[in-house]
């Protein structure tokens, strides 16, 4: 397998897939700022969006938490 494949084949690794919860875990940081600051300036319109944009970063987590239980030993980097 060439180092090319490999690197396409790195999302769809769990590695790769830890690495990608890990970036939504870290978006999930910026929607407790946004909650905070919209809460503070009682901005509901904020809030609305923190909201939902909270509930996307969920849904991506758990998608990508289910493609790890998934892919189990079929690991495209192991071969």
């Amino acid at each position: 397998m060439s180092a090319l494949s490999k690197a396409k084949g790195f999302r769809s690794s769990k590695s790769g897939l830890y690495i990608s919860m890990a970036t939504s875990a870290f978006g999930a940081v910026g929607v407790v700022k946004q909650i905070r600051k919209a809460r503070g300036e009682s901005d509901m319109l904020r809030l609305v969006d923190a909201v939902i944009t909270g509930a996307a970063v969920v849904t991506n987590l758990a998608i990508l938490y289910r493609e790890v239980k998934r892919l189990g030993d079929d690991d495209v980097l192991l071969g």
